[in-house]
């Protein structure tokens, strides 16, 4: 498993296709801080705010922005992509405790970065059971989740896991974001907090073909979201229809784990997903995010997770944003809420 944040063991030419590395000039990173910083706050009006931000990052050399915008256009581009040389806010208050946005930061360059390398990819969307349908999410260790399967753990590693909706329609892999953007604002104290990409490409030629012919059979069932059921269900099982874990083409596949469980139907689905995992952990990527780096994520090629760390809860823990992105949000036009067209059910 290659940790590729530091830079040292990867050559460029080593780099599997399914992982990309996008690093901006200083020129850039410094032109674009500056013009993010004077377009501040995002405002009320959203769909303003990423008109703004599509011209600031329109800006960009073409070369850098034409690797951004591939990253959401074509199958056969790499399924995580490490942005570098980012620009950063001057100045950081405390990391939030309670896992929401901060009542402290003053300025908002990482949140116009954040968005910003969302609007190029496709259009941020908010969920009401994730985050009360922030658009931007505050990735934040909360003591109380330490030792949870969500974005609040901290003490326990993250399974590998796509980021799903619950769905009445019994399908939790049709509305779930296409692409998630995770930028940092801080590391872990002691740097050792790393986010994992495993490519359903890379899974499926490692497995043995009797497993992925099961693994791609619908004898799984899908857990909502952690933040759905203990919301909505009182913290029971809600459980999709029986469903394929891998899907699509064998040249283009793709692939759908929930973190909150997946429920085998036999014994040799059990097998196959825990052949699964062990999979995901020898072809993952891993990432050990710093300020100024954000990783796009490609949400349907492939499944990702996080390592465990120490949080010490003194303001000055690990600190992620994220967003939730849609190509399109014209197909999932059946949950968008009267209130705001941006948020969905």
């Amino acid at each position: 498993m290659s940790i590729l944040a530091d830079h040292a063991e990867a050559a460029p030419a080593a780099v599997p296709r399914t992982f990309a590395r996008i690093t901006l000039p200083d020129r850039a990173r410094d032109r674009l801080g500056a013009q993010l910083a004077e377009a501040g706050e995002p405002g009320p009006d959203i769909d303003r705010s990423m008109t703004r931000y599509l011209q600031i990052f329109a800006g960009l050399p073409t070369d850098t922005l034409q690797q951004i915008l591939d990253f959401g256009r074509h199958v056969d581009t790499a399924g995580v992509a490490l942005v570098e040389n980012l620009p950063v806010d001057e100045h950081l208050p405390d990391t939030p405790a309670d896992g929401g946005p901060s009542r402290d930061k003053r300025s908002f360059v990482a949140e116009g970065v954040l968005l910003g390398l969302s609007g190029l990819i496709g259009e941020p969307m908010g969920v009401r059971t994730e985050k009360a349908g922030q658009l931007v999410h505050d990735v934040i260790p909360v003591q109380g989740g330490a030792r949870t399967q969500t974005n609040e753990g901290s003490e326990v590693f993250l399974n590998f896991h796509s980021d799903i909706m619950h769905d009445e329609i019994g399908r939790y892999d049709i509305a779930n974001p296409d692409f998630l953007v995770l930028s940092c604002l801080r590391a872990d104290h002691e740097g050792v907090a790393a986010t994992h990409y495993a490519d359903a490409r890379d899974i499926s030629a490692a497995l043995a073909p009797e497993t992925l012919q099961t693994l791609r059979s619908p004898l799984f069932r899908l857990n909502a979201p952690g933040s759905y059921t203990r919301r909505v269900t009182g913290g029971q099982d809600a459980l999709s229809e029986p469903v394929p874990l891998i899907s699509g083409s064998d040249d283009y596949p793709e692939i759908a784990v929930s973190a909150n469980g997946v429920r085998p139907l036999t014994s040799g689905a059990q097998a196959a997903l825990e052949q699964l995992q062990e999979v995901c952990g020898a072809v993952a990527h891993g990432v050990r995010l710093r300020p100024g780096q954000a990783l796009l994520i490609n949400n349907r090629k492939g499944v990702h997770a996080r390592t465990s760390f120490t949080a010490r809860y003194d303001g000055r823990d690990r600190w992620l944003q994220r967003t939730y992105v849609r190509r399109s949000l014209w197909s999932i036009r059946y949950r968008v809420t009267p209130e705001n067209r941006r948020v969905h059910y």
